[in-house]
């Protein structure tokens, strides 16, 4: 458990200029006490560890001192990490880059560790898209991964929904792949924002790079805004009211925060069931989620789309009468 945190400890200063002893304390979960001792037994093990003395030091590693797995190439390093996505990796063409990395950490492994790989490959598989669809890989996808890369300026025309066709310049900042669809997220000239790439038409990667926002977090991003698309897609409202099976089963069905949502402040009724207000992409699309429901839902409002659901039941109650 030690060595392990001495590792990361050096990983961490490695990483950065330096870190004080409460910033490696939380990194770690540990005691700033612990983080003294750890950079006193590294020091004795012949890791040079300094330590600035005041109330700006910290700690710090001297002499340009690093520890890493030999002939580790930085493409290599970085598909890596990708190296649970196969598609996603064939994909961006690092497909090869991935392979030979993966012989050279397995080739600096113990012996007795050298079919960890393989045991992992045999019990783990990750599969991106969604159900019922046959994923492509956009045509431009692998220019607009080089300038993710390399941190380079994009010039693209892009399709908009709407149909118009635009010209944009880029800093590609990251790459997400959601459900088979691949998305860059991309500093304009004013804000962040995200593109599908399969709707650039055109994409030109300059010779200029561009400075990174090390403030930009992609994750945390992309959460914001596949929940921002998520909401401005709920525009229309149904009323209605469930049992406590379809309560259970509502959130399965239809938008899952909308639902949790809808439930939280629905108000219940003598006879056991809930009145609620759920938001919705449209009536369309209501119709065809809770219809799965059954019984278990009545719609109250509004009166189309209940006229629609009286017509399915009389449609429903004919067909097994």
């Amino acid at each position: 458990m030690r060595a392990a945190r001495l590792i990361k400890l050096v990983l961490l200063l490695q990483s950065r200029p330096s870190m004080t002893a409460a910033e490696l304390a939380a990194e770690l979960e540990v005691s700033e006490r612990t983080i003294t001792r750890d950079a006193l037994a590294l020091a004795e093990a012949g890791v040079p560890v300094y330590a600035d003395r005041g109330r700006a030091g910290g700690y710090r590693l001297i002499g340009g001192y690093r520890t890493r797995l030999t002939g580790l190439a930085r493409g290599e390093a970085e598909a890596l990490f990708l190296s649970g996505l196969p598609g996603a990796l064939r994909d961006l063409g690092l497909a090869d880059a991935a392979s030979a990395a993966r012989l050279k950490v397995s080739a600096a492994l113990l012996p007795s560790l050298r079919d960890a790989p393989d045991a992992v490959g045999r019990r783990f598989h990750l599969d991106a898209p969604g159900w019922y669809q046959e994923p492509e890989t956009p045509e431009l996808l692998a220019p607009v991964a080089e300038a993710v890369w390399d941190d380079r300026l994009l010039s693209a025309r892009y399709l908009r929904g709407d149909g118009e066709e635009v010209e944009r310049e880029l800093c590609p900042y990251g790459l997400v792949l959601k459900a088979g669809v691949w998305y860059v997220c991309a500093k304009t000239a004013s804000s962040f924002r995200t593109y599908r790439v399969d709707r650039f038409t055109a994409v030109a990667v300059g010779e200029e790079r561009f400075v990174r926002d090390e403030d930009f977090d992609l994750p945390a991003f992309w959460e914001e805004r596949a929940a921002e698309f998520a909401r401005s897609l709920l525009r229309a409202e149904v009323e209605l009211r469930l049992t406590e099976a379809g309560a259970r089963r509502l959130p399965h069905v239809t938008d899952r925060v909308a639902a949790q949502e809808a439930l939280a402040a629905g108000a219940a009724e003598a006879d056991g069931r809930v009145r609620v207000v759920l938001r919705v992409e449209s009536e369309e699309v209501a119709f065809s989620q809770l219809l799965t429901l059954g019984p278990e839902a009545e719609i109250l409002s509004p009166p189309a789309l209940r006229a629609r659901f009286t017509t399915a039941a009389a449609a429903l109650a004919a067909l097994y009468a």
